[in-house]
C-alpha cells in the first residue's frame, strides 16, 4: 500500500527567506495528485524534500512503498546513465560497482581485478540488473525505436527533449517502484506523447505525485490537486479533493469564504475594541466599571492572540512587455533548405508580423530549424546576429535560410541551457548588461524583476532558479534585448498558468514576428500559420494545427 504523508513542512532558503510554511497533504494508494502553483513557489523544492535531497526545518514526511523519481531536468551523459538515474538506488550502486571494476581491469589486467569484476557482475545480477536490461530494451524500442544494446552508449544530448522525457517515463511507469514523483513529466513531449502519458497515468496502479502546468493533462489525469499558494511568511498548501474540472470553481468559492471570514473577524475586532474603549471611559469616573473594563481587555487580548483567519493567498501580477520593432516585409526566406539528416528541402517565406507555430513529432528537427534562424541564418550579416550571448551550436544544412532587413533574432532555448548566465545573479546580469543590452541601475533592475515576479529571486544565480523562473527571466532578456524576431522553443513548458497567459498577452502586443515550436494545445489558439515537420520528412503548411504526425521514419540501430 504505497502512500505519502506530508505534515507541517516548513523550509527556509539559505538567505533566510521562508519558502514553505505548514505544508500538509496526502497521496493515497493509487492516487494521482497534481502539485501546482506559481513558478518559484517551491514545488521542485518540496519534491527534493520528499526525496531526501534537502532537509525540512520542521514537519514530517512519511512514505510507504518504493519511490521512483523523475527530476525536472534529466541527468545522464548516455542513454544507459539516464536509465540508471531513474532506477532504484540498489541498481545504481551495483552499476557503479561494475563500472569501477571494469575500469580497474582495463588499467591492471590482474587476477584480482578479474575476480573483482566477476563479483561486481554477480552483484549486478542479484540487484536485478539483467532483468532491468530486458526492461530497458522495451523502453528504448518504445521511446527511441532502437534496441538498448544499440543505443546504450548514445549521448543523451543527441536526443530531443521529448525523447529524453519519453524514455525516462517508459522506465518509471514500467518499472518496479510503487510510487512515482514526476517533476513536469509532460515537458517537451509532443501531443501524441502527452496523450500517451495521460493514458498510462490513468491505467497505472502506482501512486503518483506530479507537477504539471498542462491544463488538459491535469483535467484528464488528476484525482486531486494540491496548490502551493503564495504567502508573506512562506507558501502554504491547499488541497482540492476533486479533479481539474471543478478546481477553478472550488478555488473561487474558497477565496470568497476566506474574504467573508476575514470581514467577520475585522468586524468582531472592531466591536471588541469599541467595547474596551467604552468601559475605559466609564471606569474613569465609575469604579464599579473597572471589573468590566478588565474583562473586556482580557476578551480582546484572547481574540487577537488567536489571530485572524487564513488570509487569501497573494495572486501573481506579471507585466511582460515585448516591444519589438518594424522590419522589412519579408522576415525569413528559406530556399531549398534541407536540415541534414532530418528534413527534406523546403521553401518558406515568413512575413513581418506573422505568428507561426512549428509542429511535428519529437526528433523531427524543429529545434534545429529554430537554432539555425537564431544564429542569423545560413550567412548572417552583422544586423542579423542574435540579441544575446547564448552559445548557438551550428546546424548542418544545405540550401539557404536568410533573415530580412532589420530582423534581430531573440532565441528562447528549449532546455534553458544558458551557460552565459550560469553562476551570475539576476541583478548582476541586468546591472552589467552586454553588447546588445544596456546595463541598468540596481533600483531600475529591481523594478523590472518585480514586473516578472522575480524580485525575491534577485540575488539568486540563474542556475539556482526553478525551471519556470528561468523561463520568465529568459523572456525578460528578450524584452530588454530589442529582438524583432522571437524564436521560442517550447516557451510555455515550465511556465505556470498565469505566466503562460501573460506571455500570450505580451506576444499579442509584440511588434514583430514570432516563430514558436510548441506542443501546447492552448498556446496555438493565438497562432495564424502552422508549419508542420511531417513523418515522411516533408515540411508543409496547414490551416489548422496538426498533432498526430508520428516519429520521422529513419534508419535506426
Amino acid at each position: 500500500m504505497a502512500h505519502l504523508d506530508i505534515a507541517g513542512i516548513d523550509y527556509t532558503l539559505a538567505d533566510g527567506r521562508p519558502l514553505l510554511s505548514d505544508v500538509s497533504f496526502r497521496v493515497g494508494e493509487g492516487a494521482r495528485v497534481a502539485l501546482i502553483g506559481a513558478n518559484g513557489a517551491g514545488k521542485t523544492t518540496l519534491l527534493r524534500l520528499i526525496t531526501g535531497d534537502l532537509s525540512a526545518d520542521s514537519g514530517a514526511i512519511t512514505q510507504d512503498g518504493t519511490l521512483g523519481v523523475m527530476r525536472q531536468f534529466l541527468a545522464g551523459g548516455t542513454v544507459r546513465e539516464l536509465l540508471l538515474a531513474v532506477s532504484p538506488p540498489a541498481l545504481r550502486r551495483a552499476a557503479a560497482a561494475v563500472d569501477r571494476a571494469e575500469q580497474a581491469m582495463v588499467e591492471t589486467d590482474s587476477t584480482a581485478a578479474q575476480m573483482d569484476y566477476a563479483r561486481a557482475l554477480t552483484g549486478w545480477g542479484e540487484a536485478g540488473g539483467y532483468e532491468a536490461e530486458v526492461l530497458w530494451d522495451v523502453c528504448t524500442i518504445a521511446a527511441l525505436g532502437s534496441t538498448y544494446e544499440g543505443c546504450a552508449e548514445r549521448d543523451v544530448q543527441s536526443l530531443s527533449g521529448g525523447e529524453q522525457k519519453r524514455l525516462a517515463l517508459e522506465a518509471l511507469l514500467r518499472g518496479p517502484d510503487e510510487m512515482l514523483l514526476l517533476d513536469e513529466p509532460d515537458n517537451f513531449l509532443d501531443v501524441p506523447g502527452k496523450r500517451w502519458l495521460e493514458e498510462r497515468l490513468v491505467a497505472s496502479e502506482k501512486s503518483v505525485l506530479f507537477v504539471s502546468h498542462d491544463r488538459e493533462l491535469l483535467a484528464r489525469t488528476a484525482t486531486a490537486i494540491v496548490t502551493l499558494e503564495l504567502g508573506a511568511v512562506g507558501n502554504t498548501s491547499w488541497t482540492h479533493p476533486g479533479g481539474f474540472a471543478t478546481y477553478q470553481e472550488a478555488r473561487e468559492k474558497r477565496f470568497e469564504r476566506l474574504d467573508e471570514l476575514r470581514r467577520r473577524w475585522d468586524e468582531e475586532q472592531a466591536k471588541l475594541r469599541a467595547l474596551v474603549q467604552m468601559y475605559k471611559q466609564k471606569a474613569a469616573y465609575n469604579s464599579d466599571m473597572a471589573a468590566r473594563y478588565r474583562a473586556a481587555q482580557t476578551r480582546l487580548a484572547r481574540f487577537e492572540d488567536a489571530g485572524p483567519p487564513e488570509q487569501q493567498p497573494r495572486e501573481q501580477k506579471l507585466g511582460m512587455r515585448l516591444r519589438g520593432g518594424r522590419t522589412g516585409k519579408r522576415a525569413i526566406m528559406c530556399e531549398s533548405l534541407e536540415l541534414t539528416g532530418l528534413m527534406q528541402s523546403f521553401d518558406l517565406e515568413v512575413r513581418f508580423g506573422d505568428r507561426i507555430a512549428v509542429l511535428g513529432s519529437n526528433g523531427s528537427g524543429k529545434s534545429h530549424f529554430l537554432r539555425l534562424l537564431a544564429a542569423g541564418g545560413s550567412d548572417p550579416a552583422p544586423e542579423h546576429l542574435p540579441v544575446s550571448e547564448v552559445p548557438i551550436d551550428p546546424v548542418e544544412h544545405t540550401g539557404t535560410a536568410r533573415l530580412g532587413a532589420r530582423v534581430r533574432p531573440g532565441w528562447f532555448a528549449q532546455t534553458h541551457g544558458r551557460s552565459d548566465l550560469a553562476g551570475r545573479t539576476l541583478l548582476e546580469i541586468l546591472h552589467r548588461g552586454d553588447e546588445h543590452r544596456a546595463g541598468k541601475p540596481q533600483e531600475e533592475a529591481a523594478r523590472v524583476l518585480a514586473r516578472y515576479e522575480l524580485a525575491r529571486a534577485a540575488e539568486q544565480t540563474f542556475d539556482s532558479l526553478s525551471g519556470g523562473q528561468q523561463a520568465r527571466f529568459q523572456i525578460l532578456l528578450l524584452e530588454l534585448g530589442g529582438a524583432t524576431l522571437l524564436l521560442l522553443d517550447e516557451p510555455t513548458d515550465n511556465l505556470d498558468l498565469e505566466s503562460a497567459d501573460a506571455l500570450q498577452q505580451a506576444l499579442a502586443a509584440f511588434e514583430g514576428t514570432v516563430v514558436a515550436v510548441t506542443h501546447d494545445r492552448w498556446f496555438v489558439r493565438d497562432v495564424d500559420r502552422f508549419v508542420v515537420f511531417g513523418a515522411d520528412g516533408e515540411v508543409y503548411e496547414s490551416d489548422v494545427p496538426v498533432w498526430d504526425e508520428s516519429r520521422v521514419a529513419r534508419q535506426r540501430a
